[in-house]
């Protein structure tokens, strides 16, 4: 059902996707979008447990995008070092394919509790602040079907 990366070795163990996904910050979230264009938007997410959590407001493309068609993709970049005298970039990045659902109210503490832990780890209020927020929020859960994870062969070959 999803395709065999082209470059198998530079395919990035699961594990380590697994890591770049927890430690970044932002990704770029692809949905199928108005009159059949696609929208691809930047987010900040949290990881856990082979699912993505995004906030978002009650109304808007991005929600919309997700009650239409589940399918979903969400890329992340960990490394984009461009070496300008080899005309080459370093890079390493996820993609992930998986199903959107807008999460129920009864169920959306816990996912922006992670979000919030991840960008706010040591901040005081985080709880107060999303109470005050909660009436506008949105939580939007991806469940991951499929992820692969690339390198750039310079970074491939330092493996050893």
């Amino acid at each position: 059902m999803f395709r065999e990366m082209r470059r198998k070795r530079q395919q990035l163990p699961e594990n380590e996707c697994e890591d770049i996904l927890k430690r970044n910050t932002s990704g770029v979230l692809a949905a199928a979008g108005d009159d059949g264009y696609p929208y691809a938007v930047p987010l900040s997410y949290a990881y856990a447990d082979g699912k993505i959590y995004f906030h978002c407001a009650k109304t808007g493309h991005k929600i919309d995008a997700v009650r239409s068609c589940d399918k979903a993709s969400f890329c992340v970049t960990d490394r984009d070092e461009v070496v300008p005298e080899r005309f080459t970039t370093h890079y390493k990045s996820v993609i992930v394919f998986g199903r959107a659902r807008i999460m129920d109210n009864d169920e959306m503490l816990p996912a922006i509790e992670l979000i919030a832990d991840k960008y706010s780890p040591d901040v005081p209020g985080k709880r107060e602040e999303i109470e005050r927020e909660w009436d506008a929020l949105a939580m939007i859960e991806l469940t991951i079907e499929h992820m692969t994870g690339k390198e750039a062969i310079e970074l491939t070959k330092t493996r050893g």
